[in-house]
């Protein structure tokens, strides 16, 4: 069983709306198989985006952005590649975007940020 962040859930609604308002279409959040999850799949036209949402509310563990390894990397291109199998009348042109987000200790937005195609994917 996975343990709830709020400060993770709070992240994945405000980066759903900003996506939303920026013409995403969200398909799903939060699509999970064993080796891996994908916080918010959505179409960008006729793309298909899969969106890693990183939050956080200090620089203690350092930025979001640099929270995403090589290996978290790793883990949502193959999360992507089964989702694409399973959903076949989707665009066959595919990305990764990231959404970085930080929160103030009281929990409104400092800075909001999205970076298109993290991966090369």
């Amino acid at each position: 069983m996975k343990i709830v962040n709020p400060i993770a859930i709070r992240g994945e609604d405000l980066a759903s709306d900003y996506l939303a308002k920026k013409g995403y279409k969200i398909l799903e959040r939060n699509f999970r198989k064993r080796y891996g999850e994908i916080d918010i799949v959505a179409l960008d036209r006729n793309t298909l985006v899969f969106i890693e949402v990183k939050t956080r509310s200090s620089n203690q563990f350092g930025s979001p952005l640099e929270s995403i390894t090589p290996w978290k990397l790793k883990s949502v291109i193959k999360t992507a590649q089964y989702y694409k199998l399973t959903h076949k009348n989707l665009p066959d042109s595919l990305r990764i975007d990231a959404v970085s987000i930080k929160l103030s200790q009281e929990g409104s937005v400092n800075e909001l940020e999205l970076v298109k195609n993290i991966s090369g994917f």
